[in-house]
């Protein structure tokens, strides 16, 4: 997806992992996804550089879709739908 693409997603619900290091985000997304339906977007919020990294290895690893992330005001924002 494009940044414009990213930038337009809402997301169903939003984790704020920001200042937490590794595995903090990850751990985060893996109880987040769970609060979402099948199809919908969960957003990850992570100023850990390497969570843009983890993120979507971890989806494509469980079988959800990693779509993407963005850069922010000094943090990350990755975008994963729940496929399952």
């Amino acid at each position: 997806m494009t940044t414009q693409d990213l930038n337009s997603i809402e997301a169903t619900s939003v984790v704020d992992a920001r200042g937490s290091a590794c595995p903090g985000p990850l751990l985060e997304a893996k109880k987040g996804i769970g609060k979402v339906k099948v199809g919908e977007i969960l957003e990850i919020l992570s100023n850990d550089s390497a969570t843009k990294n983890d993120i979507p290895v971890w989806a494509n690893k469980v079988g959800h879709e990693s779509l993407g992330h963005i850069e922010a005001d000094g943090y990350d924002r990755i975008f994963v739908r729940r496929k399952k």
